[in-house]
């Protein structure tokens, strides 16, 4: 772990959020959602000021995937966006389809390596 963090990525976006005069509020609440047959919760990584959330990814699994669809669904109203190592990468080996395919398919909002600063003051 990196300053409390458990990733690279996560300690760069908050010493961003750090360096812009944004406090860091990193896994400061916890969002319920439902998979199918049992109550679940999710952790997002950061929660901006003006209400966006943004989570973290070096490697994007098929259960992140699954959970974030499910949470798209069942909470329509949190606008979660997503800040990739490397939105290029493919989900799986076997795959065309890379990350930001699939954001773009699903309707997340994505970037690469840093919160874009008009995320930030939107």
């Amino acid at each position: 772990m990196v300053h409390g963090y458990r990733s690279g990525l996560e300690d760069k976006v908050a010493k961003q959020l750090e360096d812009l005069g944004i406090e860091v509020r990193f896994e400061s609440f916890k969002i319920e959602y439902e998979v199918p047959a049992r109550k679940a919760k999710y952790t997002p990584d950061f929660l901006l000021p003006n209400g966006l959330i943004i989570e973290t990814k070096g490697r994007f699994l098929t259960a992140d995937r699954q959970k974030h669809i499910l949470v798209k669904a069942q909470r329509p109203e949190l606008d979660i966006r997503f800040v990739f190592s490397n939105s290029r990468a493919r989900i799986s080996k076997t795959s065309k389809t890379t990350y930001a395919d699939w954001c773009e398919k699903h309707g997340f909002k994505f970037a690469d390596k840093v919160i874009p600063l008009s995320w930030i003051k939107e």
